[in-house]
């Protein structure tokens, strides 16, 4: 997967984003935008230039993100993508913030399925479809109700306050879990019976129910039918001058697994840590230059019971 060269500060990248059930990366050039599916099996290799900078914000009105204007520098420590000032004007941080009261559309409330006591409930706009639930990374999910979004909102926080779920869930705890997930027979019946719950909790509110919605399992699609490997480095930082490279597992969310030559463990990378540095090709380079940790599939519990 290629990343084209450009005079002129190169191209910034601004993540993994699914579009049309089709995971693509992007990277940027001032208005210019460059996109390439990600088809597992290619190979990759990008040279890390910096310093990192915000990529802008995703203003009102707008269907594209408008760059930084002040190509503000950003830490490299995989934080925030965004410098204070294009967080302060970002139309999805404000409806995350609750400063956007209501837009005229229409809005889908999920509940999505992380791993075993990772229940998630949120809000996505209809027009999106499905891409925020391929980006979050779900397991399997089911929308449950659909409306204006005062009313969708209302009903996200009566579902969280209830306790049978949560409105968020770190990435660590969410790839904790790849490694042991059930069949898709029991993630359906537990989404199933949770909507039936969400359901009997939302009676009286302003939205309509979907009871009849199919429960969407995404374990396969994220090539997580066996698990995920049972070992991997995970990228924990980036920085100018580091090789990024590996041949492509399909994505996870907004996940990269890359397999390495030779045997070695793949490594995980999380496309947000991506985000705001320059790449150029560095086809053939060797991996150099990352902050990995190693993660490690816990092992089976021991139910046998002890004879002493």
């Amino acid at each position: 997967m290629k990343v084209p060269q450009q005079a002129g500060g190169g191209w910034v990248s601004t993540g993994l984003h699914w579009r049309d059930g089709q995971p693509v990366l992007r990277a940027v050039h001032g208005h210019r935008v460059h996109e390439r599916v990600v088809v597992p099996g290619a190979e990759i290799g990008w040279l890390i230039g910096g310093p990192r900078r915000c990529t802008g914000a995703l203003l009102v009105g707008a269907t594209e993100r408008t760059p930084c204007p002040h190509h503000a520098v950003i830490g490299p420590d995989g934080g925030a993508v965004q410098c204070a000032a294009c967080q302060s004007v970002d139309r999805g941080l404000a409806l995350a913030r609750d400063q956007i009261l209501d837009d005229g559309r229409t809005y889908r409330l999920y509940l999505a399925w992380f791993g075993e006591g990772l229940l998630k409930v949120g809000l996505t706009g209809e027009s999106r479809g499905t891409a925020r639930l391929l980006e979050q990374g779900a397991l399997a999910w089911t929308f449950a109700a659909r409306g204006a979004l005062p009313a969708v909102r209302r009903a996200e926080l009566t579902v969280a306050a209830s306790g049978m779920a949560r409105e968020r869930f770190t990435g660590r705890v969410k790839t904790a879990h790849w490694w042991r997930h059930g069949d898709a027979e029991y993630r359906r019946g537990l989404l199933t019976r949770a909507r039936a719950a969400a359901h009997r909790l939302l009676d009286g509110h302003a939205v309509e129910l979907l009871p009849d919605h199919p429960v969407v399992d995404q374990v396969g699609i994220f090539g997580l039918a066996d698990g995920a490997p049972v070992s991997y480095g995970h990228i924990d930082a980036l920085a100018p001058g580091a090789v990024v490279a590996g041949t492509l597992r399909p994505p996870i969310g907004r996940h990269l697994l890359l397999d390495q030559p030779g045997g070695a463990e793949p490594l995980l990378l999380d496309t947000r840590r991506l985000t705001g540095w320059t790449l150029a090709p560095a086809a053939g380079r060797p991996v150099s230059g990352l902050v990995v940790s190693p993660r490690t599939r816990p092992e089976e519990p021991d139910t046998q019971e002890a004879l002493f």
